[in-house]
This record gives C-alpha cells, structure tokens and sequence, in this order.
C-alpha cells in the first residue's frame, strides 16, 4: 500500500511539474519569457515524432501531448471539437518559426535518418534548413557553432506591411518588454527564449487563430498585474482571466494585426495549486 501510495504522488508530482518546467529562460524586466507555441496538428502523433527526432523531449499534461525543448513547449493538440486548421503557417502573419542547433549538416543527417522532413537552406546555404511539417507549420534551423546545447528555440518570424514593421517592433516593446535592435539591418525584438523577426509582406496575411499554428504564448511572472498593464494600453481580453487544473493561470489577447497570443502565469514546482 506505502509503494503504492508513494508511486501515486511521484506521478501526480510529476504531472504537476511538467508544465512550470517551460519555463527555462529567465524573466525580462517586463516580468516576460518566451512559454510554447500551440499547434493544431491534423496528425499528433506525426508532429510529435517529428520533435522528438528533432531532440524534443515528450510528455503529456493537461490532456494535451507536448514536447519540450530549451526555451519554448509546444503543444500538440488542440482543445476538443476544434476543427482542423484552415491553413498552414505560410501565409499568416507567423509565417514561421525557427530553431538554432550547433552545426546544421550534422543535424540535418540525424534528423532524416529519424524520419523528419528537413528541406536545404535557401540558395545552398549549409548554416540553414527548413523543417516543413505535413499539415504545414514551417520551422527554420540556423546555425550557432558557439551555443552549449544541442538545440532551442530562437525565433517567431512575423510576415507584416512595411508600415506595420516598426509599429509592431515597438508595440511589443512597450506590452512584453521586447528589446528592439537590428539584426543584419533588420529590425528584431528579443525576448528571453525567443528573438521576434519582422519581414515585409506585400499584402496583409491572415490572422493566426485557426491555422496550424493556432497561437503563441508567453510566460509572465504576475498575470493579473500583467492584465492591468493591458487594460491600462487599452488592450482587450480575448479570453478572461483563469486558472486549469494544473494551476497555470491563462488569458488571451490578439495584437493589432492578427497573431492570437497566450499569456500564463505559471505555478512554481512543487507549489499548491491556485
């Protein structure tokens, strides 16, 4: 009965732990880090093989099969009843996302040889890749020779008129605490975890909500101080606020052009549930 018990609490701890384990990167001073992007895979199992092969690790919580790399979690599924997603990444305003491992070529072998669907670089470039899910999430892989793990996530790259560059640049800045810089004169916010890329589209491209992928998300330290500093901006709530019984605390917001956003608060391991 003791063994019995003590394996009881070992898993629920585990279980409990998994999600507050996303947050891997520390908090800016906007008390922001980058959280999980959030698919709506038309074949689970399919993409979670492609992230494991890719070195994800993958578990399960809250009903939902996610796996976990350095600086981001991705959620696999999406919630019940949701229809299948009207379209691939390409063409909305997160046209994709992006990874960086040590040397790519050598990524590239293990990943074939483990079944991912990796395509080459743009114009023979051997410091690129692109991986290309079958229902369409389109994930770049870049190369940095001086990084001390084998992969984690680098970017959300955001497709925007021209106009909408800096704005968008800017209004991250001023809500999550972006820095913005310039990346090969290319204007860029960073966020622990993740590096926001901006490229110009000739048209506007659809919003997010719906697609493959449905949404991103990040991490705050204090969700209803966060909130205020929303409504302060006049930012409307897509979603009120909330907690799951997981105890991560949750709310929805949509930016000015279209990439529907997740924020949590998420509980520390080993603390009680809210």
């Amino acid at each position: 009965m003791k063994i019995r018990l003590l394996a009881a609490l070992l898993l629920a701890s585990t279980l409990a732990a998994a999600p507050a384990s996303a947050q891997t990167m520390p908090f800016n001073d906007a008390g922001v880090t980058n959280g999980h992007w959030h698919l709506n895979s038309k074949d689970v199992a399919a993409n979670e093989k492609i992230f494991v092969g890719m070195g994800g690790k993958a578990f399960q919580a809250g009903g939902r099969h996610r796996v976990m790399f350095p600086g981001v979690m991705i959620i696999l599924d999406g919630a019940p009843g949701t229809p299948p997603p009207t379209g691939p990444s390409q063409g909305s305003v997160v046209n994709h996302v992006g990874f960086i491992v040590k040397n790519v070529q050598e990524q590239v072998a293990k990943w074939k040889a483990a079944g991912v669907p990796v395509q080459p670089g743009n114009e023979g470039r051997l410091d690129q890749a692109f991986v290309n899910t079958p229902d369409g999430l389109r994930i770049e892989i870049l190369e940095n020779k001086n990084q001390s793990m084998p992969i984690q996530s680098e970017h959300v790259h955001f497709f925007l008129p021209e106009a909408a560059i800096a704005q968008s640049q800017a209004w991250y800045g001023r809500i999550f605490g972006a820095k913005a810089r310039l990346r090969n004169n290319a204007p860029v916010a960073d966020i622990p975890g993740v590096q926001l890329r901006f490229n110009k589209a000739d048209t506007a491209q659809a919003p997010t909500k719906g697609r493959v992928l449905d949404h991103i998300g990040f991490d705050v330290k204090d969700l209803k101080a966060f909130i205020k500093k929303l409504e302060a901006n006049n930012i409307k709530l897509d979603r009120p606020y909330s907690v799951n019984d997981q105890g991560v605390g949750i709310a929805f917001i949509t930016d000015p052009w279209g990439t529907n956003i997740e924020i949590n608060e998420r509980p520390v391991s080993g603390q009680t549930k809210r």
